[in-house]
């Protein structure tokens, strides 16, 4: 009996070290398989992202996503109009992701040399007429806003929403006469909301997510002039891994659900 349970004990011990070195064999620490780690990327800091003024509300929310699936990374937005945001990438600013409200702009960013690959058409957005809430004036139609006494602000030219305007104009040889020209969509919309203008023209999207401080008028002749919107990453990004996250963040589902909340296009 002594020599059973001897043997028995032997057995137990065996049995142990082998357990133990099964369990060694699969730590990281002795070369086998290792505890997988958290998807996404382990880059931290601060991601610059220079953006057309009339992705704001939606980029904005994409930010705080993007940031959540990122811990350790801050994602800081320069909102104005396309052509200034261009001017500053080609003055030397430092940015990691550029994207434009039109096609034009990102062009004249890539033949400056100052765009990293090519540019992915993310969404598209047309021309509403941004007004009063109640409409006071009855502004039913483009032609509407050349009626005498009102006052109407539009985009400077040169900025995609301005282009956009001015396509309308050549289209229906309506001529407006606006009382000022503004440097980005966000301008043009707080002169409304304001009252300091009677009528602007603004992007569906802006009128939209300001649908508690302004009505808006859709005229059918907007879809003449549509303007894609087009992202890519700047060249020589400071943060060239995290730039290429994003870019594919708002060319994926999350970003095209956010973008079409407000009226959006997809991308054509």
């Amino acid at each position: 009996m002594k020599k059973l349970a001897i043997a028995v004990a032997a057995v137990a011990l065996l049995a142990g070290a082998c357990s133990a070195n099964d369990e060694a064999s699969t730590s990281p620490s002795s070369g086998g398989p290792a505890v997988p780690s958290p998807a996404g990327s382990s880059a931290t800091g601060t991601l610059t992202v220079f953006a057309a003024a009339s992705l704001t509300e939606s980029f904005n929310e994409l930010g705080k996503e993007f940031e959540a699936a990122h811990p350790g990374v801050t994602v800081k937005f320069d909102y104005e109009g396309s052509s200034a945001l261009v001017q500053k990438l080609d003055n030397g600013a430092k940015a990691d992701v550029f994207a434009s409200a039109d096609q034009a702009n990102m062009d004249k960013a890539v033949q400056g040399g100052v765009i990293d690959g090519q540019p992915t058409v993310f969404a598209t957005n047309k021309l509403a007429i941004a007004v009063a809430k109640g409409n006071p004036k009855g502004i039913k139609t483009f032609a509407d806003l050349n009626k005498a006494g009102l006052t109407v602000v539009v985009c400077a030219q040169q900025v995609p929403c301005g282009s956009a305007t001015k396509k309308v104009e050549d289209n229906t040889h309506v001529t407006l006469k606006p009382a000022s020209e503004e440097t980005d969509v966000k301008q043009v919309l707080a002169k409304v909301q304001s009252g300091d203008a009677d009528a602007g023209l603004v992007y569906v999207t802006d009128a939209t997510s300001a649908a508690d401080k302004v009505d808006k008028v859709d005229f059918p002749e907007s879809s003449g002039a549509i303007n894609n919107y087009p992202i890519a990453v700047v060249k020589d990004a400071p943060q060239a891994a995290l730039a290429k996250e994003f870019n594919d963040f708002v060319l994926g589902a999350q970003g095209k659900a956010e973008l079409t909340k407000i009226g959006f296009g997809p991308a054509q």
